[in-house]
């Protein structure tokens, strides 16, 4: 048994002594079973205005000017002023003033700390730790190193963090809030600013989420457009939806933060007798407000939900086997925001239940410790380990972007033989062979002027003209081109149509440059010098 459950003890049995039957029935009929539990009689002294509280002469009409009242708890109260008085706690008050002197007040914190506040030591902690977590990630995933670009902002990517730093912090000041609820005798403050904080959990911990599968959704549209920009000139209603899904979640986060927060939290405090409790803070924390703030907050969970299905259908493809489509969702999902958003209702279907069950309430200074950290700290908890861990195996975006130009890149130009260690062997014998007429000045071999006119022909540089004879085919070509005039040679056996007959019969084509003057179109370019006759 702790110091208060000893002084409260102490205080029934000075009322059990002190108030016989006789005395109760004087009182007046109107008065109510709190009242007579609430206040307890004094032990008459040496004369009749000497009273003895806790072994210690007062006097009773200076108690009573100053409206002092003794209560059951053992403690001596005048609305104003509090202080104990049982066990090792005894006041002494000058009648001449109204001076109390070696007088404990009643809001100090005289308990051992129980497992409640270890609890919340050791759970501050880790909030407290995963704040610097939040704020390395959100270093290293808010940094820029593209072009900015007003369709894909830093704002969006640093929400989710900036949301996760703010549910540490009140995570942080709730748990440590619980350590003077532990000790004190008598709630007062620490009570009220552990519930102010753990409410503020519940809106905060939903955005980050919200923000987490949003920029998600954002993610994949980026990677996309960057592939292919006309991939969404499609007309459809993605972009209205994505416009109207956050407004409307950020109305039903605010409309819980209203209904939670900003109330009068002065009934919570008023836990310091059973009967206070029953009649006091149990009808405050079970009201109509937070019972309809629960059911909101599973409605901002539900749209989450079917933001994801909506990023997931919009940007993923779906499989064509009937297994695959039936376990679509839940596979192309990411298992980050699967297991966030299982926690995060977890911790409001544990925020509804309190809402109508006082027992399990967060709100009550005494509840279980297995309730409140169990369902209420330990989701928001996993919630930030978890982004924080993906953040961290993750790349910054635009990294990740830029690797994927790099691959891109990589893949069309191994297509074509550019930029791979080991090119073509067409391409270094024409680049020797150029070079080899560059330095030395001198024409190619007429097998090579062959080859190269052959290759010239075969892509459509020179377009060949066949002729019988002198007689030209075709339309006339101009005065200032050269003209080519090909003959099919007589031991040319190939007539397929496919592509190799057709290299074949280039090759073994006659050329014959009608007279005309070749001009030079680039005095640089030695494939060009090489193609005169």
């Amino acid at each position: 048994m702790n110091t208060a459950s000893r002084g409260r003890a102490a205080a029934t049995n000075l009322v059990g002594r002190f108030v016989s039957v006789d005395e109760v029935h004087s009182r007046n009929s109107t008065m109510t079973l709190l009242y007579i539990r609430a206040l307890a009689p004094y032990q008459p002294g040496d004369n009749a205005t000497d009273v003895i509280i806790n072994e210690v002469h007062f006097n009773r009409t200076a108690l009573d000017s100053y409206n002092y009242r003794l209560y059951t708890n053992g403690t001596l109260s005048n609305g104003t002023k509090c202080y104990l008085a049982f066990q090792q706690f005894r006041p002494h008050m000058f009648a001449e003033n109204g001076t109390v002197i070696n007088g404990t007040s009643c809001y100090s914190p005289i308990n051992d700390i129980g497992q409640h506040a270890s609890l919340g030591l050791a759970y501050a902690l880790m909030f407290t730790l995963t704040i610097f977590l939040s704020l390395t990630n959100l270093r290293k995933h808010g940094r820029s190193y593209l072009a900015n670009d007003r369709h894909w902002n830093l704002v969006s990517r640093r929400l989710k963090w900036c949301w996760l730093i703010f549910v540490a912090v009140c995570g942080t000041i709730s748990c440590f809030m619980s350590v003077d609820v532990d000790r004190n005798y008598l709630q007062s403050t620490p009570l009220i600013l552990q519930c102010v904080f753990y409410a503020l959990l519940t809106p905060s911990l939903m955005a980050a989420v919200w923000e987490a599968v949003r920029h998600w959704a954002n993610w994949q549209e980026r990677q996309i457009y960057d592939r292919d920009p006309y991939a969404f000139t499609k007309r459809s209603t993605r972009k209205c939806q994505e416009i109207l899904l956050p407004i409307l979640f950020y109305i039903l986060a605010v409309l819980n933060f209203v209904l939670t927060v900003p109330r009068s939290w002065s009934a919570i405090e008023l836990q310091r007798s059973p009967e206070q409790q029953d009649l006091q803070a149990r009808p405050a924390a079970t009201d109509i407000r937070w019972r309809t703030a629960g059911f909101i907050a599973l409605a901002g969970t539900l749209v989450i939900c079917y933001s994801l299905e909506h990023s997931i259908y919009r940007y993923k493809a779906r499989p064509t086997s009937v297994t695959g489509q039936l376990l679509f969702y839940v596979k192309a999902g990411p298992s980050q925001f699967l297991l966030a958003i299982a926690l995060l209702g977890v911790k409001i279907g544990y925020g509804i239940a309190s809402a109508f069950d006082w027992t399990v309430s967060p709100l009550k200074y005494d509840v279980n410790s297995g309730w409140i950290y169990g369902l209420g700290y330990t989701p928001a908890l996993l919630i930030i380990l978890i982004f924080n861990v993906c953040g961290y195996c993750e790349l910054n975006e635009d990294k990740a972007l830029i690797a994927q130009r790099a691959e891109l890149e990589t893949a069309l130009a191994s297509e074509v033989g550019v930029g791979q260690k080991s090119h073509p062997p067409w391409w270094k014998k024409q680049r020797l062979r150029s070079f080899a007429r560059e330095m030395t000045g001198r024409l190619s071999p007429p097998d090579e002027d062959k080859e190269d006119m052959a290759r010239f022909v075969e892509l459509g540089i020179i377009r060949p003209q066949q002729q019988t004879g002198d007689a030209v085919l075709g339309p006339e070509l101009d005065k200032g081109d050269p003209r080519v005039a090909t003959r099919q040679a007589s031991n040319a056996t190939s007539t397929g149509d496919g592509p190799e007959s057709r290299l074949d019969h280039v090759e073994h084509v006659e050329h014959v440059v009608q007279p005309a003057r070749l001009e030079r179109s680039s005095s640089d370019d030695p494939e060009v010098r090489g193609a005169r006759p």
